[in-house]
Parts: C-alpha cells; sequence; structure tokens
C-alpha cells in the first residue's frame, strides 16, 4: 500500500469510527489509560535502549524525563477523569429565568500528533494521554530523526489499540506533510516555530483547531543576590541534560556583573561535577540527534566567536559522533545567530548587567519565550521581571522543572505556541466545550417578543435599566 493509500485508508477507518470512541466511559478511557501505562513499564528496556541507540540517551534520564513523566500524566488524568467529563452548570439571569445552561465537554474527533524527537516518547505520548481522556481517535507521526525509538512505539501502539482508533505512522517530513491535507478535527504539534507555521498554514486549510506547543530562547537571569552555587547547579543540569535538546532549557543567560566572576567559576565547577574534564568521555553525556543539528550548532558558535565572542568554556567537537561539549560564550553579539535563534543544544551565551532594565528591555524588543527562568532571593526583583516580560511558563530559583508540573496549563504563546497542553488542559485541547440551553419554565421570552406594544416596552425599558 503505497502512502496516500494508507493515510486515506487509516483516516477513513477512524472516521468511521469515531462516535463509537466518543461514547465511551470514563471507565473504558481509564483502561485504555491503564493498558498503555502498563505497556510503557514492559517496554522499559527496549526504550532505553533505542534511546541510547537514537542519542546516546541515559537511561536514567529516560526513566525520568520520558517514563515518569508520560506515567504521572496517566494518573493524574486516571484520578480526574470522570469529573473532568461532567456537564458543568452554568448560572442565568432574571431574562431567562426558567432555562437550564450546562456546558458539555465532547471529544473533537479525528485528532493528529506530531511530535518532537528530543523527548520522542513523553511528547507523543502525553499528548496521546489528553487525546485518550477526551475521547478521540488519533494519527500519530513521531519524528524520523529517532527510527529506533519510533520503531518501539509503533509496536506498542499496535499491541495496545486497534488502527481505527489509534495508528502511528514512521517516516519524514512527507508524511507529515501528506498528513496535513486531511482534514483532521484537531492538529497538535510539537517542534520549532518554522514547522509551526506550515502546521498553522495547513490547518487553515480546513479550518483545524491547533495546539503549537514551539520553544524559542528562553532566557535566564541571575542577579546579585541569587545564591550562586545552586543557581551554577541548577543551570548546568537544565542546560547541558538532553545534551541541550529540551525546548524549556534556558537558552542564553543575564548575570549581574557583580557576580559574574563567581558565578562562571562556579558554573564550570558544576558542568565538571556532572560531566567530568571530558564530557565526551562520560556516559551520562548525551549527542546531537542528527548531523544537519551538529552542522547547525558548529556554525553558530563558529559565527559568533568571528564576532568576538569569548570562549569561557568547552568548545570541543568531534563531527564523527555528533559530539559538542558543554560550552559557555561570552560577551556575544546581539546580531549573531546564536542570539536570534534557538539554540537547542549545548551552547550556552553568556551576558552581564549592571540594572535589571537592561535584560528587561532586551526581553520586551523579542518575540515571547516559552520559559523565563529568574534566580534571585529579592522579591522585588522578581515581582518586576515577571510582571515587566512575558513568558509562556515562569521558573523562580529553579529551571526546566515547571515543565514536569502537569498540574500546569504548560505552553507559550504567539511565538513560543499557540494553546496549552497536560492535565486538565490537554483534555481541553481535545474537546469541544459545546454549550447547551435547555427551555423551561417560566418562560419569559414571549415577553418582549413582537409586536411590541407599549406594555412590552416599558417592560424593557425596566429590563434594560433595572436587571
Amino acid at each position: 500500500m503505497d502512502l496516500k493509500s494508507e493515510i486515506d485508508h487509516i483516516f477513513e477507518l477512524q472516521k468511521a469510527h469515531r462516535f463509537v470512541v466518543a461514547r465511551t466511559t470514563a471507565k473504558e478511557r481509564r483502561e485504555k489509560l491503564e493498558r498503555l501505562k502498563k505497556a510503557l513499564f514492559r517496554y522499559q528496556q527496549d526504550i532505553r535502549d533505542a534511546m541510547y541507540a537514537d542519542f546516546r540517551k541515559h537511561q536514567m534520564e529516560v526513566d525520568l524525563t520520558e517514563l515518569f513523566t508520560v506515567k504521572d500524566e496517566i494518573n493524574y488524568a486516571k484520578r480526574n477523569l470522570a469529573q473532568w467529563m461532567r456537564p458543568v452548570h452554568v448560572g442565568k439571569s432574571l431574562l431567562i429565568a426558567g432555562s437550564h445552561s450546562f456546558i458539555v465537554y465532547e471529544p473533537k474527533g479525528l485528532g493528529l500528533i506530531l511530535s518532537s524527537w528530543n523527548f520522542p516518547i513523553l511528547l507523543t505520548f502525553g499528548p496521546l494521554v489528553s487525546a485518550i481522556a477526551a475521547g478521540n481517535c488519533v494519527i500519530l507521526k513521531p519524528s524520523e530523526l529517532v527510527p529506533h525509538t519510533t520503531a518501539v512505539m509503533k509496536k506498542m501502539v499496535e499491541e495496545l489499540f486497534p488502527k481505527e482508533e489509534i495508528y502511528l505512522m514512521e517516516g519524514d517530513q512527507h508524511v507529515a506533510q501528506a498528513l496535513l491535507e486531511k482534514p483532521f478535527n484537531h492538529i497538535y504539534f510539537v517542534g520549532s516555530s518554522k514547522v509551526g507555521r506550515q502546521v498553522m498554514r495547513a490547518a487553515s486549510e480546513h479550518l483545524t483547531s491547533v495546539t503549537l506547543e514551539m520553544g524559542g530562547k528562553s532566557p535566564c537571569v541571575v542577579d546579585e543576590s541569587a545564591n550562586i552555587p545552586t543557581a551554577a547547579n541548577r543551570i548546568a543540569w537544565g542546560k547541558f541534560m538532553n545534551n541541550g535538546q529540551t525546548c524549556v532549557a534556558p537558552d542564553h543567560l543575564w548575570v549581574h556583573e557583580d557576580v559574574a566572576t563567581s558565578f562562571l567559576a562556579a558554573l564550570k565547577k558544576e558542568i565538571r561535577h556532572f560531566y567530568g574534564a571530558s564530557a565526551g568521555e562520560s556516559p551520562d553525556y548525551a549527542r546531537v540527534v542528527h548531523e544537519r543539528h551538529y552542522l547547525r550548532l558548529k556554525g553558530y558558535l563558529e559565527e559568533a566567536l568571528e564576532k568576538g565572542a569569548t570562549l569561557e568554556y568547552g568548545g570541543d567537537l568531534n563531527p564523527s559522533d555528533h559530539y559538542i561539549g558543554p560550552t559557555i560564550l561570552r560577551d556575544v553579539s546581539s546580531d549573531s545567530r546564536i542570539m536570534q535563534e534557538e539554540i537547542f543544544g549545548p551552547i550556552l551565551p553568556f551576558r552581564t548587567f549592571k540594572t535589571l532594565d537592561e535584560p528587561i528591555e532586551y526581553l520586551r524588543e523579542r518575540p515571547y519565550p516559552l520559559s523565563l527562568y529568574i534566580y534571585s532571593r529579592k522579591n522585588a526583583n522578581i515581582r518586576k521581571l515577571v510582571k515587566e516580560t512575558r513568558a509562556g511558563t515562569t521558573a523562580i530559583n529553579e529551571n526546566v522543572v515547571q515543565f514536569f508540573q502537569i498540574r500546569f496549563p504548560f505552553g507559550g504563546f504567539n511565538e513560543s505556541g499557540i494553546g496549552k497542553g497536560h492535565g486538565h488542559a490537554g483534555f481541553l485541547e481535545f474537546s469541544n466545550s459545546r454549550a447547551v440551553f435547555r427551555q423551561g419554565w417560566p418562560d419569559l421570552i414571549p415577553l418582549i417578543t413582537p409586536p411590541y406594544t407599549r406594555l412590552r416596552k416599558r417592560l424593557a425599558e425596566f429590563i434594560l435599566r433595572w436587571l
């Protein structure tokens, strides 16, 4: 079966089956989620091996950032699903006093999940949890850059679900483009802003609703009051975990000039503590996923140095296994590509400031990031940064871990995203909030319909003025 025929076949199967899935009860949906959770642990070693083969991700990071987080999503959805599915009654005014108004959360129907490669289990199965909870049929399309992990996920999906309900398609961008030609009811995309625009453009052809979970240049501000050892530890972990290939990783640093020297020393110390003197020999340090991304990052680094940046740490490269060591750059020119585009790799630009107004002004002139990180023990500084900037999420004296708070509606806005995922927010993304109005007694509407007699005019004036 060729690509077009396969997509047409699966799409029509799911289209015919969508109302069957929509009628499933909370109990039936919980059972599906439980099957997925058990499969994650049954395939745990297969997933670990696959992700190591794809980009040398350590199995502990796989367990904590991929499997545990999906498990947490499942458990949270199972506990709350019955409540989420209940109709919500809303209030009424005197004019419609005899009516009943409520909101029903119904499945959107056919969903498409286009997931990224950097956390392939989490970013594929996480949204799938929301889609199942909301009662949808779904086609999954993971990234072609992690073929080993995608193959394991495909095996799991085929074992767990009938294809008329959930189906996973392997392949490159041509598969994604062919899928985007179909009139899905909702598209959930995780990836870059560049591709997100293409997804939104394709969705507009069918007026399909979208969730776009993208990235951006997430800044990290360290003021003069920050706990330097703690800030250095958290930032080193958040930035270089997964080789910097994390949408919520600190993208660039702003450090107060009074603590810049001590902070830089502490940051270098933490990097060596995590990965040793040579990160290339550490089993805990991942690799850049693909040659294309390696060359992109190498180009960023070379251009920044040519434009006057100082190499404070690292900079070692090995093209044979797409290795770029943890790298810190200081005094990077604002017009360098590394300061214009999302880095998504283990290179950390470092700038200093005298007053908070400097980073605030810089950030306000640029697209809203997915995350903003603040390291400070001054509440006035924290309040000012939060109030005077915009970001999808913010963490104070921490970074990255806000993603794992599944009770948050997670996502950015504008350049960094549209819509929210995780927990109840994810359930709502895959649901249509249907307003249902039922007229009852007393029915006052006939009192204000034509013919507009003097009595009815006076009644209308009374309603307008006093009710």
